[in-house]
């Protein structure tokens, strides 16, 4: 099984990977949904390979992964602490009037519309998502989103939440919104945390590729 995607960074402890568009982070539960970045990187390196977070399965962009468990409870340790700093790229329909806000909304599991997640203001858990314009066009702009917390689809619910749903998201966008862009226009560019063992704080960086 070819890797098809590129290794950033490698270390003993860790790697970092861009994640391609398409490519499920980690196997699922069908035998047809079994390849993913967790998979062929044990294939190709023959070693165990630990998740520590995932990317939805159309969004691209950076992951960390842990190469032993002390590596793993350590970074998993940091995403949970919001000590990990993380910043995503997004094309959006539409124009926000201000050039930066957040939304707070409460999230949950939409078991009715699966695998979609929904705002619930009763039962959803807490979700905060920070943003920021980088580029304005007539129909759409460029955004900076920072998930102050990690929420499954929390950026694409919240998106649309507040009338500027993702370019090309097949799960939340309307279909003016869905045909504007070959696939989803989510990519994290952006990914911080401390090393488990060095103790040196790293940052990696990742341009867009839409």
């Amino acid at each position: 099984m070819p890797l098809g995607f590129d290794i950033l960074y490698s270390d003993p402890y860790l790697l970092v990977v861009n994640k391609p568009s398409g490519l499920l982070s980690v196997p699922g539960r069908l035998p047809e949904n079994f390849d993913s970045v967790a998979l062929r990187l044990q294939t190709q390196l023959n070693a165990e390979i630990r998740i520590v977070h995932r990317l939805d399965c159309d969004t691209s962009g950076l992951m960390v992964l842990a190469c032993d468990a002390d590596t793993h409870r350590e970074l998993s340790r940091q995403f949970h602490d919001r000590e990990v700093d993380k910043i995503y790229q997004a094309w959006v329909m539409g124009n926000p009037e201000q050039d930066h806000g957040e939304v707070n909304l409460p999230l949950r599991y939409d078991p009715e519309n699966k695998p979609r997640h929904c705002v619930d203001h009763k039962e959803g858990k807490s979700a905060r998502t920070l943003w920021s314009v980088r580029q304005r066009n007539p129909d759409r702009c460029l955004m900076d989103l920072i998930p102050y917390t990690g929420r499954s689809h929390q950026l694409r619910v919240h998106m649309l939440a507040i009338g500027h749903p993702i370019l090309g998201d097949s799960l939340y966008a309307p279909a003016e919104a869905l045909a504007a862009a070959p696939r989803l226009c989510l990519h994290a560019r952006h990914l911080g945390f401390t090393h488990p063992h060095s103790q040196e704080r790293v940052n990696f960086d990742l341009a867009s590729p839409f």
